[in-house]
Formats: structure tokens, C-alpha cells, sequence
């Protein structure tokens, strides 16, 4: 499959390692820092001409997609580790893209409303079904690391500003690990300043103390998925 991300926001928050390890399946580890802080990321990507690869740009799908996931790692069967992440529910705009994911993925899709205004230089992205609300100010000046982020720059928290180069699904019946692995170009993350941000996914976690660890822009990134590899460990 193959797509253009129009534009990709991400927030990705910090919480104690120990807090993410029971929402991971087996076989799947955290991706941490300092080997103390794991990661959930929100992403909200607004996709154009989603379809298969080759397809005309006319056959595709536009879509608006948030996706909630963990950062994690995967040790294959050749004893690799693979960065990736592990997604935990996604939503879109569009009830074909939900019925498409259902089929094709194993990422929990489901619909909603996803509502997209710039006023001056302010950004709101929110939804009323899903609860959340993320209030954006972009700036010509570099932004700011959040107060209270593990990381104390800019480079360090690039390392954990998704996509990551793979997806991992877990079918823990047949005990196989589905690796999905996404190629892009033109990947140069923009790091955004949050006036405020509010999750419902978020909350229903019941994370203890969940700090804005870093945000990111990207814009006008063509993106293709190659076809999943499977593992089978039994």
C-alpha cells in the first residue's frame, strides 16, 4: 500500500516503564529511555490517495487517521532488534477507511468525528465523539522541549518521534508476530509547541502522571507499506 501523508502530528507522552508493560503482548519489549521511561504517542495524520501500490493516485482513499501506540522492540527469530510500535486503537473520518482497517489490519479501527481549524497561528485539533482536543501554536522560532520531558533536547527526542520503521501485530493464538515495515521520504520532523492537549484514550489508560515528552510536525511525506512479514514462534 501507498499514501501521502499531507500532514502528520504527533505527541508523544512519557510515563514509568512499568506502567506501558501489561498493554505490550509477549514477544514484544518497551523501547525505553534511560531504561526508565516508555512511550505513548498520538498520532493525527491527514492521508491522501491511500491504495494499493502502483494503483493511480485517482483509485485511492483521503482519509484522516489517529493512531494511539506504544514504542516497543521486537527481537526476531534471527535475534535482530527491530524498533517499531505497537498500536493500540486507531480512528478515522471515513467508515469505508474503519472497514478496510478491520480487514487488513489488526489496529482497531473505528470511526469518528475529527474536526481540523487554524485561526492566526493557532491550530485545533479535536473530535467531540472521541473527547480529545490538541491546541497547537506554530512558531517561526525553534520550539521549546516540554516542561517536564525526560529529554533535554531536541535530538534525543527525535529518536522516539514516530512512524517508527515497523508495526507489530500479535496474534498470541497462533502465537505470530506480523511485522509491517513503512518506508518514506522527504522525513524532516518539525518540533511543535502544544498550548494544551486532552485525550480521552489517554485518561482511560489510568497512567500515573503522563508528561508531554515532545511533538512533532511532519508535511508532504510520500509513504509506502511493504507487505507484512510473518514469524512463527511455536
Amino acid at each position: 500500500m501507498e499514501a501521502f501523508f499531507e500532514n502528520s502530528t504527533v505527541l508523544t507522552f512519557a510515563v514509568s516503564k512499568e506502567q506501558l508493560a501489561d498493554l505490550i503482548p509477549e514477544r514484544l519489549v518497551l523501547d525505553t529511555y534511560l531504561d526508565r521511561w516508555a512511550f505513548v504517542a498520538v498520532a493525527m495524520v491527514q492521508t491522501r490517495n491511500l491504495r494499493p501500490k502502483g494503483f493511480p493516485e485517482f483509485a485511492g482513499l483521503d482519509f484522516f487517521l489517529i493512531g494511539y501506540r506504544i514504542f516497543v522492540r521486537y527481537i526476531n527469530k534471527a535475534g535482530k532488534s527491530l524498533r517499531g510500535l505497537y498500536i493500540l486503537k486507531s480512528e478515522t473520518d471515513k467508515k469505508k477507511m474503519e472497514l478496510m482497517g478491520k480487514i487488513f489490519t489488526r489496529y482497531n479501527y473505528s470511526t469518528t468525528d475529527i474536526s481540523v481549524h487554524t485561526n492566526g497561528n493557532l491550530k485545533t485539533i479535536s473530535s467531540v465523539r472521541s473527547k480529545f482536543r490538541v491546541v497547537i501554536e506554530k512558531t517561526e522560532s525553534d520550539a521549546e522541549i516540554p516542561p517536564g520531558s525526560p529529554f533535554t533536547d531536541w535530538k534525543d527526542a527525535k529518536k522516539f518521534a514516530g512512524p517508527l520503521p515497523n508495526t507489530f501485530s500479535y496474534d498470541a493464538e497462533k502465537q505470530t508476530v506480523l511485522i509491517i515495515e513503512g518506508v518514506r521520504q522527504n522525513w524532516k520532523p518539525k518540533p511543535l509547541k502544544v498550548i494544551s492537549c486532552s485525550f480521552e484514550f489517554i485518561n482511560a489508560l489510568n497512567l500515573h502522571n503522563p508528561v508531554l515528552a515532545n511533538a512533532f510536525e511532519i508535511e508532504n511525506v510520500p509513504y509506502y507499506w511493504k507487505k507484512g512479514r510473518l514469524e512463527k514462534w511455536n
